[in-house]
């Protein structure tokens, strides 16, 4: 028997979603930001900016940010002096995050792609990794914890952004009718594609809750880990340490 998985709310096989999820952001890379923007009316600006400051880059450190696509968290990490890799297995989207760092003048990022679960990055290599909106969409996720350790030095950070749902009444129901009955119109209006973002709401309802994924990242080595509740959960911002 094949090993399942869950690509939103389909089961498939375990290699079979590796494909389906890189053609998604394939068909919506060069619109990524801009429906960011739509969907969350500004205010993934805000989490990432709270989430960054949570990391803390510092001059000279090394930093992996890990399905960085287009590039948003690492240009923030790199105004701070930190010597960022930018990592995605998509190179459509690191196509798009390379463009965007030209047009910025950043022109001392790093840009590989990488299989978040299979880094080729040698042990011990980085002072901090973070992943913005993207371990949701990796096959296994406890393969990327076990590399995200593996890759780190000791006394490295691990700083996770991901959609969770929130525990706010009221709030929780208005985004479930929001997320599921008008983002994907929203998709095909912008991005013309509307299924992708269909798959993209269907995956953070998949994602464990957030209790279960610090206990993934526990297991994966990483201590005094914490969970910061955005909107009630609706995004959390998830730590651990490397000691």
């Amino acid at each position: 028997m094949s090993e399942q998985v869950s690509f939103g709310y389909e089961t498939v096989d375990a290699a079979e979603k590796e494909g389906r999820v890189g053609a998604v952001f394939s068909s919506v890379a060069k619109k990524y930001d801009v429906m960011n923007d739509a969907m969350s009316v500004g205010m993934h600006r805000l989490w990432k900016d709270k989430f960054v400051r949570r990391v803390k880059p510092r001059p000279d450190e090394q930093i992996l940010d890990m399905a960085g696509g287009t590039g948003d968290i690492a240009f923030r990490m790199a105004r701070e002096g930190a010597a960022v890799t930018v990592s995605d297995i998509n190179q459509d989207m690191l196509d798009v995050g390379i463009e965007r760092a030209l047009e910025k003048g950043l022109d001392a990022l790093v840009w590989s792609r990488q299989n978040a679960e299979e880094l080729t990055f040698p042990d011990r290599f980085f002072d901090a990794y973070t992943i913005a909106f993207g371990i949701r969409n990796v096959t296994h996720i406890d393969a990327a914890l076990a590399e995200a350790y593996r890759v780190l030095k000791h006394g490295g950070r691990f700083f996770c952004l991901e959609f969770s749902t929130t525990e706010w009444p009221g709030f929780k129901e208005a985004y479930d009718l929001y997320s599921h009955k008008l983002v994907p119109r929203i998709g095909e209006a912008i991005a013309g594609d509307g299924e992708s973002y269909r798959y993209l709401i269907e995956s953070i309802r998949r994602f464990p809750p957030m209790p279960e994924f610090e206990r993934m990242i526990r297991r994966a080595g990483f201590a005094r880990t914490k969970v910061e509740p955005i909107l009630g959960g609706l995004v959390a911002i998830h730590s651990g340490w490397k000691i």
